[in-house]
């Protein structure tokens, strides 16, 4: 027997010893052994905190691997590396609308009853619900879902900048679990370990949570009320100002370009000369706003009142926060944006996207959903029309082929 093998059967024998002891079950073969101590030696953790043998043993029955597709999704976060127009496009559109609006009267008690407890206007909680799991359709894909403590337990185990954030998130799922208020076969979640109908994670969760059903627990996976009911509570107590919105789409004059990133007061805002593309005034002159433009000097302007601010302590990203505030406006009937995004030449805007895919759809060429996002489906149809109409087949929506096809 090799040294080597000596040291092998050493260690498989010391990670065998540690998991009995934390009351986990003995490793498979085929089991990745470093994870496996990792598990393991992390109970120590756990106890610290509270958790106990049972709870910890449950947790991780059958885990024996790190989850493969944590570590892949964790370099790809879109709010932060998009163009701003293909982002918002993707959540801001004639499909996610006409959803929230069906929502917004299928759970209208609900809604109307959790604005008037937190103060938190439902369009908000509706485009909150679209953007974190369209409004719950994700739940039901089980290719996009992944188990909570083995998806943490991954990131703390082999992605050393999100190691510290996954334990404490860890501890904190394991907190649910021993309170009872959700099952593990029921502990589902995106690769980070945000959860439910509205995305939040473990501590999150144990801080704002809220019962709105009324049926003795908590549950965001398969509670509506329960999920809005919890976004709303995280809103108001990091500040929601009942009754006011989240900002304006603005005209900004070149002179006032400079003032990008500035606070002042809306009337102030008006003496600069920036205006509601339209036509109407700011309401509550007096309240502040931060003037943004996201896409540039080219692009459109925002003024962000407090309650944009607020949205961000959801998602940190302004394009998110952008796109809960136009959606949430598009679905109470204030109308889109009125001034168009700075995009490439012979780029389509959102309108045009989904006229793109419905003439897709008539010439038989596509029979997914029309909802302006152009997969793999789509951009299959689009290369087999290219190719018919004598166009490089690229696969790339395009002005265009769009204008090819509607001659």
């Amino acid at each position: 027997m090799t040294q080597n093998h000596r040291n092998s059967l050493r260690g498989l024998a010391i990670v065998l010893i540690v998991t009995a002891s934390a009351g986990l079950a003995p490793l498979n073969a085929k089991a990745d052994q470093r994870f496996q101590k990792w598990i393991a030696d992390f109970y120590q953790t756990a106890a610290q905190n509270g958790i106990s043998k049972a709870t910890y043993r449950k947790a991780f029955s059958g885990v024996s691997d790190p989850d493969p597709t944590v570590l892949e999704k964790a370099t790809y976060q879109p709010e932060f590396t998009t163009k701003i127009w293909d982002y918002v496009d993707s959540r801001v559109n004639p499909y996610t609308v006409q959803i929230g609006r069906q929502m917004a009267a299928k759970h209208a008690s609900t809604l109307n009853a959790i604005q008037r407890q937190f103060g938190v206007d439902k369009t908000i909680l509706l485009a909150i619900w679209s953007m974190e799991s369209n409004y719950g359709a994700v739940l039901d894909k089980d290719d996009r879902l992944h188990y909570v403590p083995r998806a943490l337990a991954t990131l703390a185990y082999a992605d050393e900048r999100r190691a510290k954030f996954a334990k404490k998130q860890l501890i904190a799922a394991l907190k649910i679990l021993q309170n009872g208020d959700i099952s593990p076969d029921g502990m589902t979640g995106s690769w980070a370990g945000a959860m439910g109908h509205t995305q939040f994670i473990p501590t999150s969760y144990l801080l704002y949570a809220v019962d709105a059903d009324g049926n003795g627990h908590r549950d965001i996976w398969n509670s509506v009320p329960d999920a809005l009911a919890t976004s709303a509570n995280l809103l108001m107590k990091n500040g929601w100002d009942a009754g006011k919105t989240w900002g304006y789409e603005v005209v900004v004059p070149p002179n006032a370009r400079k003032q990008v990133g500035k606070t002042h007061s809306l009337a102030q805002w008006a003496s600069l000369g920036l205006t509601r593309p339209n036509g109407k005034g700011f309401r509550e002159g007096g309240s502040n706003a931060v003037l943004k433009m996201p896409a540039g000097a080219d692009g459109p302007g925002f003024l962000m009142t407090s309650n944009f601010f607020t949205i961000k302590n959801y998602n940190a990203s302004d394009s998110y926060a952008i796109a809960v505030g136009l959606l949430a406006d598009e679905i109470a009937g204030y109308g889109g944006m009125k001034q168009r995004w700075p995009r490439p030449g012979g780029t389509l805007d959102v309108k045009e996207k989904f006229e793109l895919q419905t003439r897709l759809k008539t010439l038989g060429y596509y029979d997914g959903e029309v909802d302006g996002n152009f997969g793999s489906g789509s951009k299959a149809a689009i290369a087999a029309v290219q190719a018919r109409i004598g166009m490089q087949q690229d696969g790339e929506p395009s002005l265009p082929l769009l204008n090819a096809l509607r001659k």
